[in-house]
């Protein structure tokens, strides 16, 4: 019996969570304290998510109090009115020359999931010439989806935040799938377009590879990763080396998992693993005086002043870390407590921000000045607020398009007063548009509308509206122009109906 409390003893102190673990679970949980979003289903808005953590932490997470630094970047190229967008640079410079990849190592949410799942037991796909190369595929993200496309799009006026859009899988893991989980959100499923679809695969991808490839999204796709390591040589925290002591032996690069050349290069997130295999303790953190590991103490003369020496660090560490814990916790409980019992549902007390301008669920419809068929004028979306507004893209040579149309004929008349249906032709056979609409719906209450031209310098309102190739496409906008439904194909009659009812009940 005796034995079995030692062996079990044993077991809880060779499991228990590393400093490093239980950093990476506070910073997780004090970046997601509204719990209660995961109980209610809904997205917290409340003005602390005008703050930007340091790592990947979805702003749609139910959980999320913060924003993310990434998301809030491509947001700014489209908000800036085609300048710099300083202050989110400033904020990501910030981070970076404090912390560097640090950040990635010990703070980001993402990041401890990746871990975690790594120590599933299974089969390790160790690193090698090919992930070395792979790791630079971040900077090419990094350039393309979180500065040019977003650039290009803030000319045309229309924010793309691409990263978040076609790659993030923080997002989808815990934004739409934190979402769609909850019962209150259930309607949402009939919503789901190809682009989920995409990112739903992306992101399962990313956790299977998780297991055998550690951190795989970091290593190879993750471009704030990617920026946080440009800072590593000059951050402030994080892995020193003590070249003057360094023997070359390597056991430093063998023992990491990330695909470092040396100590403390781009690749590195700091995890300190490097430090206990040392021979030479040439390797030690910075500012390692104050934190959380030491292991250079200063020349003394004799083992008495040496001793002395150890004792202060030791009393002045100590106090240090004590005090450090003391407001950390603080600080964690009142944010739990502040954010799931004081703050009333996270927005009644709160200055709600002006959603985002885009096609997808929740955005704010963009407006265009589109040319109706009978010539009788211009429409746009803005001009139809306080209304359910039904768009729907189509053309005469697209067979479920012709299909559909009676069906949203017999809404626009169901629904005459309450709701617009406006249908706009693709600008493909647009001269067909006019006998084919005085032949099958003369005294239609259905508005018809010519499609943008194709431009140089003016893309399409299909493709401005998420279109890529297919008709029909369908967006449903609620009295306030914000987008309840998006699908490609054809739109069953119930669906509309459903979704129409769905917005009433909400007044």
């Amino acid at each position: 019996m005796k034995n079995f409390f030692v062996k079990t003893k044993n077991w809880f102190l060779n499991h228990l969570p590393t400093k490093r673990r239980l950093i990476q679970l506070y910073s997780a949980l004090l970046f997601n304290s509204y719990l209660k979003g995961y109980i209610t289903g809904d997205i917290f808005k409340g003005i602390t998510k005008n703050v930007c953590t340091p790592g990947l932490n979805c702003y749609s997470c139910p959980g999320a109090v913060t924003s993310c630094p990434l998301g809030a970047l491509q947001n700014s190229f489209s908000a800036s009115n085609k300048t710099a967008p300083y202050y989110m640079l400033g904020i990501i410079m910030l981070y970076g020359i404090i912390f560097g990849r640090w950040i990635c190592g010990w703070l980001c949410p993402f990041g401890l999931i990746q871990d975690l799942l790594h120590k599933i037991k299974t089969p390790k796909l160790k690193k090698n010439r090919v992930t070395r190369v792979l790791s630079f595929l971040k900077y090419v993200i990094l350039v393309l989806f979180v500065v040019i496309l977003p650039l290009i799009y803030a000319f045309r006026d229309f924010p793309l935040p691409a990263f978040c859009k076609y790659i993030c899988p923080a997002g989808t893991i815990g934004g739409a799938l934190g979402l769609l989980i909850n019962p209150n959100n259930s309607g949402i499923f009939a919503m789901l377009g190809p682009l989920f679809t995409w990112k739903f695969v992306l992101s399962v991808s990313i956790i299977v590879g998780a297991v055998f490839i550690y951190r795989i999204f970091c290593r190879f796709l993750c471009p704030l990763g990617a920026i946080y390591g440009l800072f590593n040589k000059f951050s402030l925290f994080g892995i020193k080396l003590e070249k003057s002591k360094c023997i070359g032996c390597g056991k430093c690069v063998s023992v990491c998992e990330m695909d470092i050349h040396h100590v403390g290069d781009v690749e590195c997130i700091n995890c300190g693993k490097c430090i206990n295999v040392c021979p030479t303790k040439a390797i030690s953190w910075k500012g390692s005086n104050i934190i959380l590991l030491e292991n250079e103490i200063g020349e003394a003369k004799t083992e008495e002043e040496k001793a002395i020496v150890v004792a202060k660090r030791e009393k002045r560490v100590g106090l240090f870390k004590t005090i450090t814990a003391l407001v950390l916790t603080l600080l964690l409980c009142g944010s739990l407590i502040y954010f799931n019992f004081i703050f009333d549902d996270g927005t009644s007390n709160q200055p709600v921000q002006e959603p985002d301008t885009g096609y997808e669920i929740g955005n704010k419809c963009p407006s265009y000045s589109l040319d109706l068929v009978d010539g009788s004028g211009k429409i746009s979306v803005k001009d139809l607020k306080g209304k359910i507004v039904i768009i729907n893209f189509w053309g005469t040579w697209c067979g479920p398009c012709k299909q559909e149309l009676p069906d949203f004929n017999r809404v626009a008349s169901e629904y005459d007063g309450e709701v617009v249906v406006l249908t706009i032709h693709s600008v493909y056979t647009r001269e067909e548009a006019p006998d084919y609409i005085a032949e099958h719906f003369p005294d239609s209450k259905m508005l018809f509308a010519y499609d943008l031209p194709l431009t140089k310098n003016v893309d399409m309102y299909f493709n401005l509206l998420g279109g890529t190739s297919s008709y029909p496409r369908t967006l449903i906008l609620d009295e306030n122009g914000i987008v309840v439904l998006t699908q490609d194909g054809k739109v069953e009659h119930s669906l509309l109906v459903d979704t129409i009812e769905e917005i009433k009940s909400k007044k």
